[in-house]
């Protein structure tokens, strides 16, 4: 066990319910075994900043999903303090995408537990020319109408409100006509239209879903996947690929890697990491690597 040498700073959502409480409390019990705990609760990004204000060089543990964890990160790099954080992560979100790709166990107590053991090892952060930043994975197109979809069913139908919204995006959209290059390589051009364009650290959505498996989130690369399945029955047929985990193998999907990747075209909405962004018509994220460190396996 490696204690942080002055204690830990456990945050949660104040906007959490009961399960939520439970799991704080337990892995709260695991880090107190090791230390002062100081236990908070946020609602805003103001109060997060407040926080992050006062650590003093103790260890910031989140306790939350992806989300959670996109508007920690943003907030540090903000401030510059990325390098200079300490970070555990207590995976409470009904995704926890990132954790899945990092192998953090998803039981609360012995996500603490690891918070205790683990080593502090880098990982890349994805960068946008609007100022943000993405841990995991940004969408374009469906793939944002489809988080959107989720997020207003996720309080009803918790994990299974993604491939719902899923299907209910899908069967609407027809796509748009976008530009996709990839470190200047035109990888999908605005003559055809496209479904979706997934950019990623990580390698899951939606809970499990793995939309970009060969992704690795500190080699220095992002993942980029462009679907043109906009007829009704292509679409019908990746959705059923993607689910399957075959659908890289579908004949509209095409599959990149590198360093920068620029979406031009029509207007079409933007989800990172679950979270949803302004309607844009272009924007380029590059990948910076080693930007910030996890305590993970």
């Amino acid at each position: 066990m490696c204690p942080s040498p002055t204690g830990h700073v456990l945050v949660a959502s104040a906007k959490a319910g009961s399960a939520e409480d439970e799991a704080v409390a337990a892995a709260r019990a695991v880090l107190a075994e090791a230390g002062h705990v100081e236990l908070v609760t946020t609602q805003t990004p103001d109060e997060l900043d407040a926080v992050l204000d006062r650590l003093d060089g103790r260890t910031l543990v989140l306790a939350g999903g992806d989300g959670s964890l996109h508007l920690a990160v943003s907030r540090m790099h903000v401030r510059s303090s990325l390098r200079q954080t300490r970070l555990g992560l207590i995976p409470l979100g009904t995704g926890n995408d990132l954790a899945r790709t990092l192998d953090l166990p998803l039981d609360p107590a012995d996500a603490a537990r690891l918070v205790l053991r683990a080593d502090s090892r880098p990982l890349d952060l994805l960068v946008d020319d609007a100022g943000g930043i993405v841990v995991n994975a940004v969408h374009v197109g469906v793939g944002a109408e489809a988080a959107a979809a989720a997020g207003r069913l996720k309080p009803r139908l918790g994990p299974a409100a993604y491939p719902i919204g899923a299907v209910a995006a899908g069967m609407r959209s027809t796509g748009w006509r976008l530009r996709v290059e990839v470190d200047g390589r035109v990888v999908a051009d605005d003559h055809c239209r496209t479904l979706m364009v997934g950019i990623g650290n990580g390698r899951g959505i939606g809970g499990g879903t793995q939309l970009l498996p060969h992704a690795e989130p500190d080699d220095g690369l992002l993942d980029v996947i462009v679907s043109r399945a906009c007829g009704p029955f292509a679409r019908v047929r990746y959705g059923a690929a993607l689910q399957a985990g075959k659908h890289l193998q579908d004949r509209d999907v095409r599959e990149a890697r590198g360093r920068t990747v620029t979406v031009s075209g029509e207007p079409v909405d933007v989800n990172a990491d679950g979270e949803l962004g302004d309607c844009m018509r272009r924007r380029t994220w590059t990948v910076s690597p080693s930007a910030w460190s996890l305590l993970r396996p």
